[in-house]
């Protein structure tokens, strides 16, 4: 892992995961396409563009690692369909052009219940967009889906602040975990990604791995 993309770099996991690479000596080069520029960018490549599509279309540098944590709410977007185009295409889009570029390996912020079959719009275009990215065929892909995220976010989300506390106390994949923690243990998979060219790592496989 020398050459990174990571896309969703002012998110609430991607903040942390920004930071972290930032800090990672092994690492080369670092790009970061976002819609507006990156309040502190130093050190990174920074292509922007109202459209992340277009910003995406910018980058033009080996990559070897695609870290992908766009994501957003139907209320946040404002519409299925603008939801849709954030975490499906966006994250479609990441992909390749992480394969475009050279990339062997992707890791992406899912939602635990991600199911092509879901009855639940949210579920079920996480589960698309898992399928989609198993069908680029990558070398390696890890799918993160983490319970309710916790931390700071720019824009907080009402949901979240209502429901927190009660999934603080719920048991295993169920209970909520910090969005630090997700940024951790993407990083250390990043490193050690294993055997398998698919890994699905759950909330509690998340905390524990950020934990070690």
């Amino acid at each position: 892992m020398h050459h990174v993309l990571i896309t969703g770099a002012t998110g609430l996991v991607g903040g942390h995961l920004l930071n972290m690479l930032r800090r990672e000596s092994q690492i080369e080069s670092i790009t970061a396409p976002t819609r507006y520029p990156l309040e502190y960018a130093s050190g990174v490549i920074n292509p922007h563009n109202p459209n992340l599509r277009d910003a995406l279309a910018q980058v033009d540098t080996p990559i070897d690692t695609v870290f992908c944590c766009l994501g957003t709410t139907q209320s946040e977007a404002g519409s299925k369909s603008a939801f849709t185009y954030v975490d499906y295409d966006l994250v479609v889009e990441s992909g390749l052009t992480g394969l475009r570029l050279g990339a062997q390996q992707m890791l992406v912020v899912s939602a635990m219940g991600a199911n092509t079959q879901s009855p639940f719009f949210y579920n079920r275009v996480k589960g698309q967009t898992e399928a989609a990215l198993i069908a680029q065929g990558w070398v390696k892909l890890t799918l993160a889906r983490p319970s309710m995220l916790l931390g700071a976010r720019r824009l907080p989300r009402l949901n979240e602040r209502l429901l927190a506390p009660l999934f603080s106390l719920l048991p295993g994949n169920w209970k909520s975990i910090q969005a630090e923690e997700v940024a951790k243990a993407m990083l250390k998979m990043a490193k050690h990604p294993g055997t398998a060219p698919v890994t699905i790592l759950s909330s509690s496989q998340l905390r524990e791995m950020a934990r070690q």
